[in-house]
């Protein structure tokens, strides 16, 4: 197991907010910002919208040009993908040859043929709350952007809620783990043990060049199912009714679910004051179908929130951070007392042997837990940006201020790093990740 690099042995803020703010120069590619500089040379949609929250405390008009380049990837259904291809960006596999061309991608934009949380409403958000803080240009531009983007903002969010609610339950339907964010997490085991790969062109990796310890990363194996669920989208054009009866993995996310919903209240209160009520209505409504879809895979023995296995239709009961999806979508104060209870408990939070308290994307507890393997064990530093904000909303102060002093504690390595050993501290994956830069900003803005 590694241990943590020396650091200094005091790193102020004003080291941690400059070199923060040099990742990101380093890693922009002009219209859009690379996710990692080697391991992810391209734009992925939800890195995205958590580097545009970190550039809107520095650069609004920079923070708008980077969700606006995303939105020139948006389908024509409305979707938005999960990579747009730079045309300077570096080798990354799979690249654009492997996923190929469907009728609903835009003209002159390669893209994946997969999807991502929609947290761009968010990001919206806090660019509009920037501008107006900083008055003047700021001001201005934010709110052109957010008027003059607000129909495809809706348009995402309508896709999400036909495309991939089709039966209306309030939980958003994923095809591909990697749609989840959380690519190889335990909450995938069972369904991904059920995919069986067809033939899959030859491929050769470039993530496990990038790691010291090959075990950090999704196996061969594992690699290989991902491809074929590519293949299948890919037989049919990447039709979302088409995909439905041949699909090998449909999973209903929750917390895919959960940030759609905490998404629509924003998208809805942006609305509003854009003047645009019936459409802010429509948002509101979203927003509680897919809260009281998430509330309806509570487990009422752990607390945690389920996945569900649409093929199978039995529950994914994981004890992954995932669990944790109510706090994210809201409302039901009764259930989020009671969340806020657990992840502070001693199988997350407070666990003792944890490097800072943060909690893992797999509690330590669990039989599942690996603490140096992606999204089985390691803290991501993004994420936390996201319960905090969420715990703000909703008047957890306790939390908020407790994942920010923690947070900033492990970004004081200045490595910003991909993900963290739980227990050690030590940085994993990717190093100058754009994202785990650009939550330093946004904790040192909130201070």
């Amino acid at each position: 197991m590694s241990s943590a690099p020396s650091a200094p042995a005091t790193v102020t803020d004003a080291q941690i907010r400059s070199a923060a703010i040099d990742v990101l120069r380093r890693n922009d590619l002009g219209g859009m910002t690379a996710a990692a500089p080697d391991l992810y040379p391209h734009q992925w949609s939800w890195d995205a919208a958590f580097v545009a929250i970190g550039l809107a405390r520095i650069d609004v008009p920079r923070a708008v040009t980077e969700l606006d380049t995303l939105l020139g990837a948006q389908w024509r259904t409305g979707m938005i993908p999960h990579i747009r291809f730079a045309a300077q960006g570096g080798d990354y596999f799979p690249g654009p040859q492997r996923w190929g061309r469907a009728p609903a991608m835009p003209d002159g934009v390669w893209t994946s043929g997969l999807t991502q949380p929609p947290v761009h409403a968010i990001a919206l958000r806090h660019i509009l709350d920037r501008g107006r803080e900083n008055g003047g240009h700021d001001q201005q531009i934010a709110e052109e952007f957010a008027a003059a983007t607000f129909d495809r903002w809706l348009a995402w969010h309508r896709w999400l809620a036909t495309a991939r609610d089709p039966e209306g339950v309030g939980l958003v339907e994923i095809h591909h783990g990697w749609e989840s964010g959380f690519d190889n997490s335990p909450r995938w085991d069972g369904p991904y043990s059920r995919v069986v790969p067809g033939p899959v062109p030859p491929f050769e990796r470039r993530d496990t060049a990038h790691v010291a310890d090959l075990a950090e990363r999704p196996s061969d194996d594992e690699y290989r199912r991902y491809l074929w669920l590519l293949e299948q989208k890919r037989s049919v054009g990447y039709d979302d009714a088409a995909i439905l009866p041949i699909a090998a993995f449909r999973v209903r996310d929750v917390f895919f679910s959960a940030i759609l919903a905490a998404a629509s209240d924003v998208l809805a209160g942006i609305g509003e004051e854009l003047g645009r009520l019936p459409e802010a209505a429509e948002l509101r409504a979203l927003a509680r179908r897919f809260r009281a879809g998430v509330t309806s895979t509570i487990d009422p023995i752990t607390g945690l929130a389920r996945d569900q296995d649409v093929l199978t239709g039995k529950w994914i009961a994981k004890e992954t951070i995932a669990g944790f999806a109510p706090l994210i979508s809201g409302g039901f104060p009764d259930l989020l007392a009671r969340q806020s209870r657990i992840i502070r408990g001693r199988r997350w939070m407070g666990h003792p042997g944890l490097a800072h308290p943060l909690p893992p994307s797999t509690s330590p507890a669990s039989p599942d837990f690996r603490p140096c393997t992606y999204w089985r064990g390691p803290v991501w530093p993004f994420l936390m940006v996201l319960f905090a904000w969420a715990a703000t909303r909703d008047g957890d102060l306790v939390l908020a201020k407790e994942l920010r002093g923690a947070s900033l504690d492990q970004l004081s390595d200045l490595t910003f790093a991909e993900y963290y050993e739980p227990f050690t501290g030590a940085p994993l994956g990717s190093r100058a990740q754009s994202w785990t830069a650009a939550a330093a900003l946004e904790w040192l803005g909130s201070a």
